[in-house]
């Protein structure tokens, strides 16, 4: 490996951590929506190590989960054969298109000496009250035998089998993420994150202000719920609990009851809260009491209402809550107003959910504008003692067991005696055992629980007989510290070396998938800030990333998504044989804004490619002269180190890769030597974008190295003042002056110049503007009426 890819610890340069999301090495390898993300970050990673800094570009194997498993089951090889060779493929396409990753700091999260500190950090978690077990629900195929992710559920079916689903009750272990809510949002005020990346967290995060009331039912029970607007109790009509909800199974034996339990049970949560599907329950036979206007009120148990949620009950006011209007007039119930806003409402055609108004029917708060009725409506509950102020969050805690093989298993020992104890320090990892067959059990435990030998242990704490768990990590689990581990991969006395994090911490730019920008960022936000928490992280440095940026989507050529089953799938592999390595990063980088979504163009690439032949012949024909003194091309090469070192410098690829052309054009344009100075910066500009046709043309001017370990050339602004350029200033197409400008002046700069231009103010008066036709360099055409 070139030794300008390797980051170097303490080194006296600024350092940048540049990370993108390492991938699952499926089967199918790389396709073209990884090399376009690979691609674009390993140009960013190539100018910053010209720019001088000591840059970490890492690369790793996120190699656990359940489609490995599931091609084990199906072909009876085991995974860990099946996770190397796919790991193999993906490690050859990577240097097959030139990406430039630090290889001596490979991780893979199977590698058990990796998965020993994942196992450790979920200890820690443990022993400060953060992992505990709980029973849950969770869908369940019985055809499977196995626990499905809701994604995994379509139309109340298992996804890869077909057969209807259930809804099982199953000890799960659980991470109490929502200890951290509220530092995970106000953490977020230390990063750089875009706009739509701070509102996934946030918005996820979900955290909202009300009150916990309770509604008296029989025998002396409670019903609480939380509600954002406490103002509105006394038009609450009835309530709605979960099916799960221990009150609902208590009434198995009312009318109807059992029916609609066992059907709620085939349904997935995200099938259960999709907003468009009509909502479903039924009477439990309970009553509760409203505490505020002291009414009976009838419970109903509707599939909408999740138990993984608050607190499974919500109370129902239909005049004020469409989803409860609609239930109401379904079921027959009253509805009742309770804030009237100005101008008055039909409340027998929808609900009204506004905050303008003033509260009716609701005595110790009547009269009030609805955000001085939220107040006083929390404090008449605390007085009263039947409410208390309370925040609430969307956020649950982790589910993080997994009953399946093909996973870290969780290091846990359950002792009748002692309880659930961690497995000691000492004995970590514990090894994931290699088994015959990786099909789930009947009884929706993972196979690791059929080998008894494995099992079957001893007490840490009291050294009496004990069971290990057999129930595996969730594939975020591995993930969401990988970075860290980048830092110091070898490390068998800890998870890093503090003074190396110290170094190297924060992350500078994290660059992934929109999909990730919500679970796996918060999830290894929680876990970095558990870790800062205990002194394991670098004190000073609370979060792990200062940028997040996320990378766009390339579709097939007809608009569609690329799969393998369309038969539309694009590889990096067939690129590079047909059309070269250089041409094809070339046109990944241009194929569109890298934060966008884009088709996929054949005849486009077929352009890219010409562009690409068409620079090497140009350059080595001025490489083989015996070198220019001729410095009217400058201008043109320092305009363009400084272009393409901005739209770099922002992930504007697209546009660096065009100005590459554009300039291309304009030394063609000269027809004289080039000094072989320029010739060399040439060749430094376009070795980010192709690396391979940029060494040779460093070959080809007899330089020394690698054009990839020298210093992106400087801008030399006096050659850029030197220089400026007329273009025309017409009106409705017809010329009305002239303008001197520098040719690098951006585009909004020229067309206000444009305007102020002697004669054309005088064709523009009084008229309206339609729009403005620029044509870089040469034109500026107002178009008025």
């Amino acid at each position: 490996m070139e030794t300008y890819r390797r980051a170097v610890d303490f080194d006296p340069r600024e350092k940048k951590y540049v990370l993108v999301e390492f991938p699952y090495p499926s089967g199918s390898g790389l396709h073209i929506g990884h090399a376009f993300s690979f691609v674009g970050v390993d140009v960013y990673a190539r100018y910053q190590r010209m720019l001088g800094y000591n840059v970490l570009f890492p690369m790793g194997w996120d190699a656990f989960g359940l489609p490995t498993e599931n091609y084990a089951i199906r072909s009876g090889r085991k995974p860990q054969d099946v996770t190397r060779e796919n790991i193999a493929v993906y490690r050859r396409q990577m240097e097959m298109l030139d990406l430039s990753f630090d290889w001596t700091r490979e991780i893979a999260t199977t590698d058990p000496e990796y998965y020993r500190w994942t196992q450790w950090i979920f200890t820690q978690l443990f022993k400060q009250g953060l992992a505990y077990k709980k029973e849950m629900p969770i869908n369940w195929c019985p055809r499977c035998k196995v626990g499905l992710a809701n994604e995994e559920v379509i139309d109340g079916r298992c996804e890869r089998c077909g057969a209807e689903t259930q809804r099982r009750m199953i000890n799960q272990w659980v991470v109490r993420i929502t200890a951290y809510a509220d530092r995970l949002i106000d953490g977020l005020e230390g990063t750089q994150f875009i706009e739509k990346v701070r509102a996934a967290q946030i918005n996820w995060i979900g955290r909202s202000e009300g009150a916990v009331i309770q509604f008296p039912v029989g025998g002396g029970e409670l019903l609480e719920v939380f509600t954002t607007r406490p103002d509105t109790l006394w038009g609450a009509m009835f309530m709605v609990i979960a099916p799960e909800h221990p009150l609902a199974q208590a009434a198995r034996s009312s009318p109807g009851v059992e029916d609609y339990l066992n059907s709620s049970q085939r349904k997935s949560e995200l099938e259960r809260v999709e907003l468009t599907r009509e909502k479903t329950g039924v009477f439990s036979g309970v009553y509760a009491r409203n505490p505020g206007s002291g009414e009976r009120i009838p419970v109903w148990i509707s599939d909408f209402v999740l138990m993984s949620y608050g607190t499974g009950a919500i109370m129902a006011v239909p005049a004020h809550d469409q989803r409860d209007f609609e239930f109401a007039r379904k079921y027959g119930l009253p509805v009742r107003p309770v804030v009237v806003p100005p101008g008055g409402w039909d409340y027998d055609s929808a609900a009204y959910e506004g905050l303008e108004g003033a509260l009716v029917n609701s005595p110790p708060i009547d009269g009030l504008p609805v955000k001085q009725a939220i107040p006083a409506a929390v404090e008449w509950l605390s007085r009263d003692g039947s409410g208390r102020r309370a925040v609430s969050y969307h956020l649950r805690d982790w589910i993080f067991s997994r009953q399946h093989y093909w996973g870290e298993p969780i290091p846990m020992i359950a002792c009748q005696q002692c309880g659930w104890q961690p497995v000691p320090d000492e004995q970590l990892p514990v090894v994931l055992p290699t088994v015959e067959k990786y099909q789930p059990t009947d009884t929706g435990e993972s196979p690791l629980a059929n080998i008894s030998e494995w099992v079957n242990t001893s007490c840490p704490k009291c050294g009496g007989p004990a069971r290990r768990e057999t129930d595996t990590m969730p594939n975020w689990a591995g993930s969401d510290w990988y970075f860290l581990r980048f830092i110091d991969p070898h490390n068998e006395r800890t998870v890093a070396d503090l003074e190396k994090l110290r170094y190297w911490l924060p992350v500078d730019i994290y660059i992934g998938g929109d999909e990730h920008n919500t679970l796996h960022l918060l999830y290894s936000r929680f876990i970095y800030q558990f870790l800062h928490d205990h002194g394991y992280v670098p004190e000073g440095i609370p979060e792990p990333y200062i940028r997040r940026y996320s990378h766009g989507v390339i579709l097939a050529e007809d608009g569609s998504r690329m799969s393998k089953s369309r038969g539309n799938v694009t590889t990096p592999d067939e690129l590079v044989e047909h059309y070269g390595l250089d041409a094809t990063r070339m046109y990944l980088m241009f194929i569109g804004p890298f934060d966008a979504t884009m088709a996929w163009s054949k005849k486009a690439l077929v352009g890219v490619k010409r562009f690409h032949d068409r620079f090497e012949a140009f350059f080595s024909a001025q490489a083989s002269l015996a070198g220019g003194t001729e410095r009217a091309s400058a201008p043109i090469i320092h305009r363009l180190i400084r272009q393409v070192g901005e739209d770099i410098a922002v992930l504007k690829f697209n546009t660096a890769v065009a100005k590459i052309m554009e300039a291309l054009n304009d030394l063609q344009s000269y027809g004289e030597p080039l000094n072989r100075g320029d010739l060399r910066c040439l060749s430094q500009v376009i070795a980010p974008f192709a690396p391979g046709l940029a060494q040779r043309c460093w070959q080809q001017l007899g330089l020394p190295g690698s054009v990839h370990a020298s210093r992106w050339p400087e801008v030399d602004e006096t050659l850029l003042a030197q220089q400026t350029i007329t273009i025309s200033i017409q009106v409705n197409g017809k010329l009305r002056g002239t303008l001197e400008i520098d040719p690098g002046l951006p585009e909004n700069d020229v067309i206000a110049r444009a305007r102020l231009v002697e004669g054309v103010a005088r064709f523009m008066d009084n008229r309206i503007e339609k729009r403005v036709i620029y044509v870089p360099r040469k034109t500026v055409n107002f178009v008025v009426s």
